[in-house]
């Protein structure tokens, strides 16, 4: 039976990887992003449907919750980023207090606020035996930056968010990459030193891929995967481990 899947960011990076999983499996797949153009060449080329949305801006979160129709089954809120990376002077220690402040609300707004407010907007419309599925990041485990901090609050809330919707016959769960290539999340600024850095710091030597990223989703929506709620996976080739 096919599902109607929502994928937040799923104009390129992981948001495709995994807009890419649910359409191949037949599932009819919505993606959001602010790039329309960007958003229309990959809907044709995965076979989504593509709504332009800035998922901070509660007009158009409200808009697209109503593009989407009635009912959903699947929502993953993969919108977000480090936006650190395209600001100017952002991790430059003489910046004033506001800078500091709109560097922090930035990272906030883009990776939290994105994902209350998509899930708030479309949760009456997740049918019982859905799935809710948040992503982070490694880099709330050393929630040292704004952007750390900002995927650390994400997790939590995930976990609060999970007492909400089980009730619905719901799950909430984050996934948590590590250094993930075939994306454009460092914009250019990751050092060949960094990049060899990352990868030693797994157990498997290997870069994470956005397959990982995908199967990872598709199986926290499957059937198999009903009584995992409340939790944070981790996919990083253990750079992190829980205990």
């Amino acid at each position: 039976m096919s599902r109607g899947v929502l994928v937040t960011g799923g104009g390129g990076g992981l948001g495709k990887a995994v807009a890419a999983r649910f359409a191949a499996a037949g599932d009819t797949v919505f993606i959001t992003g602010r790039d329309s153009a960007r958003l229309d060449r990959t809907a044709a080329e995965i076979g989504a449907r593509p709504i332009a949305c800035d998922a901070t801006d509660p007009g158009q979160v409200a808009r697209m919750a109503e593009a989407v129709g009635p009912e959903l089954d699947v929502l993953v809120n993969m919108a977000g980023g480090n936006t650190d990376f395209t600001r100017t002077g952002a991790a430059d220690p003489g910046l004033e207090l506001e800078e500091v402040l709109s560097a922090w609300r930035a990272n906030l707004d883009a990776n939290v606020i994105s994902a209350v407010l998509t899930t708030t907007a479309v949760l009456g419309k997740l049918r019982a035996g859905g799935s809710i599925i948040n992503v982070g990041s490694i880099g709330a485990e050393y929630a040292t930056t704004s952007y750390g901090a900002a995927k650390a609050a994400l997790a939590a809330w995930t976990a609060g968010l999970s007492a909400e919707a089980g009730p619905r016959g719901l799950t909430a769960n984050l996934i948590s990459p590590g250094y993930t290539e075939g994306t454009d999340f460092f914009h250019g600024r990751l050092t060949q030193q960094r990049r060899s850095a990352l990868i030693a710091a797994t157990h498997d030597g290997r870069a994470g891929q956005p397959a990982d990223i995908a199967e990872t989703a598709f199986f926290l929506a499957s059937p198999g995967a009903r009584h995992i709620t409340g939790q944070t996976l981790h996919v990083n080739g253990g750079a992190h481990t829980t205990r």
